[in-house]
Parts: C-alpha cells; sequence; structure tokens
C-alpha cells in the first residue's frame, strides 16, 4: 500500500458534510453514549467507521442503520491480541486507518477506604490499558504511513480532585499523559494526539450516579450538578447545562480534522467551565 502524505500546506477547508470523506475511522465504546454520538458525527462528515462495543447491540444498530458507512464488530479493550487482530483485520479488509477515537471506558465510585482490588484493577483496565492497546496498535500504521489521529476521550475529573472517584479519576489521568507522550513521539511522523475531557454529560454512566427515581435529564439530580454541591467540593457548570452526548462528538470531529492539523498534545476541556480550568 503506497504511503499516504500528510496533508498540504496550502490548506483548504472541505464542506464540513465532506471534511472527513475517504478516510476510514476505529471508535471504541461506540454502542451508547459519547461513543455513539463520535460515530454520527464522523459519518455526518463523510468518514466510513469501524464501530466496536464489547456490548454488540448498539453497535450493530448503527450498522443497520448507516448501512455502507458503519462496520460492526464486538470487542474487548483490556485484550491486547483481541485488539491487534481486530486491527489487523480492519486494515487488510476495509482499508488503512486514519483515525482512532479511544471513548470506551468504565466508572466505578467508591471512597478510598472501600475501593476494592477488583474496581481498581478493572477500570485501569478498560480507562487505561485499553487506550494503550488500541492507540499501540494504530500508532505504527500511522507513522509508517505518515499520517493520522488519535484521540482519546477522558474526563476533567483526569485535572482536578473529584470525591468517591479516584480510581477513575487517577486512570483517565494517566490515559491523558499517555496520549499527549505518544503524540510527541508520533510528531515528527505526522500523527497527531489529542484528548477530549468532557465534564457532566447526559449518558448512561452520569444517570447512573444519580439516586433512582432522579436518573431523568431535567429532575432535582440534575440540577444538583448544575448548581454544584459544596460538600463534595464540587463546582456547578457556568454555562448552567449538563453536556450532551454531540457536544463532546463535536469536539472530537474538530481534532480528528484538518481544521486541526497543527493541533497536537492537546487536551480540550469540554465541560463548560466546571473545573474553572484549574
Amino acid at each position: 500500500m503506497a504511503p499516504r502524505s500528510a496533508p498540504s500546506s496550502r490548506h483548504s477547508v472541505a464542506p464540513a458534510d465532506q471534511e472527513l470523506a475517504g478516510r476510514l475511522a476505529l471508535v471504541t465504546g461506540a454502542g451508547r453514549g459519547i461513543g455513539e454520538a463520535v460515530v454520527r458525527a464522523l459519518v455526518a462528515r463523510g468518514c466510513r467507521v469501524l464501530a466496536t462495543d464489547a456490548a454488540p447491540e448498539g453497535v450493530d444498530a448503527l450498522a443497520r442503520e448507516y448501512e455502507g458507512s458503519v462496520v460492526a464488530r464486538t470487542l474487548d479493550v483490556t485484550d491486547a491480541a483481541a485488539v491487534e487482530a481486530l486491527v489487523a483485520d480492519a486494515e487488510d479488509t476495509l482499508g488503512a486507518l486514519d483515525i482512532a477515537v479511544n471513548v470506551a471506558g468504565i466508572l466505578r465510585c467508591s471512597p478510598v477506604t472501600e475501593l476494592t482490588d477488583e474496581d481498581w484493577r478493572a477500570t485501569f483496565a478498560v480507562n487505561t490499558d485499553g487506550v494503550f492497546h488500541v492507540s499501540r496498535s494504530v500508532a505504527g500504521r500511522m507513522a509508517d504511513r505518515g499520517a493520522g489521529s488519535i484521540v482519546t476521550v477522558a474526563s476533567n475529573a483526569a485535572g482536578i480532585p473529584r470525591t468517591t472517584m479516584a480510581a477513575y479519576a487517577a486512570s483517565k489521568a494517566a490515559s491523558v499523559m499517555f496520549t499527549k507522550c505518544l503524540g510527541l513521539e508520533l510528531a515528527p511522523r505526522g500523527v497527531r494526539c489529542n484528548t477530549v475531557s468532557p465534564g457532566s454529560t447526559l449518558t448512561d454512566m452520569q444517570r447512573g450516579m444519580w439516586p433512582a427515581g432522579e436518573a431523568h435529564d431535567d429532575g432535582p439530580a440534575a440540577r444538583r450538578v448544575i448548581a454544584g454541591d459544596l460538600a463534595s467540593y464540587r463546582t456547578g457548570i457556568p454555562l448552567g447545562r449538563i453536556a450532551e452526548p454531540a457536544d463532546i462528538a463535536e469536539a472530537v470531529a474538530f481534532l480528528v480534522s484538518d481544521r486541526a492539523r497543527h493541533i497536537t498534545l492537546h487536551d480540550l476541556y469540554v465541560d463548560g467551565g466546571a473545573t474553572l480550568r484549574a
């Protein structure tokens, strides 16, 4: 396969619905929430997507909805051999991967003194090891072609302490720094690596943190998130709303596009100002 050239220095912006035409993206955690929104945003820009998830239902539905543009595969990102096999098969059968977006993640809340070894290991296995497995597998191939973009969806919890979220925050912080180090190594070979760090977003993960009976998007639990909580040292959201998955997906779509061709090693917070960028 002939090497791909880096974007020309004579830069022109393609129409929004075609700016990723001809490109192939791998998205993990694509079955719901932010991952699903990322798939939709990329397809809307002309990209073909290999949508993966540990549970097949969501990605299978996307493949049916976007027949010809989305291919669904079941993938456990904690399994390094399975990741490598999927990437190798994709490059053989679908074409060269231009984009990889690490979205797969889990959240297990607990005070540190009650946090189990199993919860700690499971959190890092998905949120950190999974990012490593996928990024390592695609990085060398992209570097050999001289072009590519890797985006890791992390969390604003990676940059500011959160009560009951030590494992999650630590795993996301590790993924942010890993992605930056990867980007530094790959920059001379034309591959850009960035992270997007959402705040509270209307996903099943967010709703799962709310008390039973309050897991609806305009209820008291949602209003408390917007207002903040002094008892847990948590600021509110200055923009006055909880993000929707599409808000995060739009940031990802920008970073993988040629509009961001000179951006790498960047951590883009998409949290409505919730962390005051501390």
